[in-house]
């Protein structure tokens, strides 16, 4: 089950300027670790959520959420440029849904 691990405090924008905030989710694979991904939601409401692939792979849920208190802004700008548009239909998005 898809899991909110951390919402930052930090926004990423676009040249438009438009603002996002980026949440770290995670999920427990069957083989017990823990794959990490970031979520970039537009703070307005306005706008397509967006996600990277899998960012890390962490031992526990306590790791994950070690690892996600440590990026600072100029990581997330980087996850940002590679972060895709959620499909709304797309498993994933249904979890996260649920999740958040």
């Amino acid at each position: 089950m898809v899991e909110l691990i951390h919402e930052h405090v930090v926004h990423v924008r676009t040249p438009n300027g438009r603002a996002y905030v980026p949440r770290t989710y995670g999920e427990r694979k069957t083989d017990g670790m823990w794959e990490g991904w970031l979520e970039f939601d537009p703070v307005s409401g306005n706008g397509s959520k967006l996600r990277t692939d899998r960012e890390t792979s962490q031992a526990t849920r306590e790791a994950l959420e070690v690892w996600s208190s440590g990026p600072e802004s100029v990581y997330f700008e980087g996850a940002f440029a590679r972060a895709r548009v959620i499909s709304p239909s797309s498993p994933r998005a249904r979890r996260s849904r649920r999740a958040g």
